[in-house]
């Protein structure tokens, strides 16, 4: 199989947790031909879309240690047309550039692309979430997303918490999220004008969420693939933040999911399949979904070391199922198509 990582720079990669490492090796220690590029380094010539790529060469011995798999790692640097690779894994950090989108809307009906185009595009952001509420089914937090001050003022004032949550409508890794109290209602003002307006006079839209209580003891991020969950950890905040993200100094505990929090898996899961959302992340307060992670979701490397499993291997296995049904297709209508044409 030759997969592309669609990613982040290889040089930002923090060997002890970094969860598309994981899949790095595990594809190279199965033989395939692995590359990676960034976002930035898309082109399109002569009507091909293409990559510059560093290309893995693997060593004459690959090591079981990620950690030294990471050191030991050379490179080859080449253009390759993107329609040549059997899978793109898009592994780029939010927020999301639709233009690198755009460059792979013209590959995406050659390549098995996990998540998909489509996919990415709806639920990039964190209104995707919204899609799974509706008043017979209570599995996410009351929320309001606008970009009206005098409005989303209103609902402080008219919650029945002393608090709330507030954060930007595009932010990621736990950024920008913060919680506020109506005991600081004089500050509420400036603080929305700070989240709304932009230099140019523009304004953001924000989310404002209910508080769920039990947040400050942290949240499960709980590992979907094709529609089942895979492993799941708890995510516990510091001494010092409310935000349980390990970018924010967070933790991680052993977790077993609980009957509700297996529900509002399998809820969400035929939606997040039929979006081509095949490997998400997602994050449950209390029996409340708060964020469904799809560009780049992590935990990977907690949820081995706690479980002692190794959940790369589901992911990689998945993908070469994937990516053999699709070669199959194409190699029978080939067949079909000569029968036709030798008739």
């Amino acid at each position: 199989m030759h997969i592309c990582f669609l990613m982040y720079p290889w040089e930002n990669i923090n060997p002890e947790r970094d969860t598309t490492l994981t899949f790095i090796h595990e594809c190279v220690l199965r033989g395939h031909k692995v590359a990676l590029c960034t976002p930035g380094n898309l082109t399109i010539r002569d009507r091909v879309t293409s990559a510059f790529c560093q290309v893995i060469n693997p060593p004459s011995k690959i090591s079981l240690n990620i950690k030294a798999f990471y050191k030991s790692c050379s490179f080859k640097h080449q253009m390759l047309p993107l329609a040549g690779f059997d899978c793109i894994f898009m592994r780029a950090n939010p927020p999301m550039d639709p233009l690198m989108l755009n460059f792979l809307d013209s590959v995406k009906d050659d390549v098995f692309i996990l998540n998909s185009i489509e996919g990415l595009r709806e639920a990039n952001n964190k209104l995707y979430t919204a899609a799974f509420g509706n008043i017979h089914e209570d599995i996410i937090p009351n929320t309001h997303v606008s970009k009206n001050k005098e409005y989303l003022i209103r609902q402080i004032e008219d919650s029945n918490s002393d608090k709330m949550i507030l954060k930007p409508l595009n932010g990621y890794g736990g950024s920008g999220v913060i919680l506020i109290e109506k005991s600081a209602m004089k500050n509420i003002n400036s603080l929305l004008d700070f989240y709304l307006t932009n230099a140019d006079g523009s304004f953001n839209y924000v989310i404002l969420q209910e508080y769920v209580e039990g947040a400050e003891k942290g949240d499960i991020r709980i590992l979907l693939l094709n529609g089942e969950p895979i492993g799941a950890v708890r995510r516990v905040p510091d001494a010092k933040d409310h935000r349980s993200n390990l970018s924010a100094g967070g933790t991680y505990q052993k977790h077993s999911l609980t009957k509700h929090e297996l529900n509002i898996c399998k809820k969400i899961g035929p939606k997040l399949v039929k979006d081509g959302l095949f490997f998400v992340g997602i994050d449950v307060i209390n029996g409340k979904l708060i964020e469904v992670n799809v560009m780049s979701p992590g935990g990977v490397v907690p949820v081995n070391k706690m479980n002692k499993t190794k959940v790369q291997r589901k992911v990689v296995d998945f993908i070469e199922e994937k990516v053999d049904d699709m070669l199959f297709k194409i190699h029978r209508r080939s067949k079909l198509r000569s029968e036709v044409q030798d008739s």
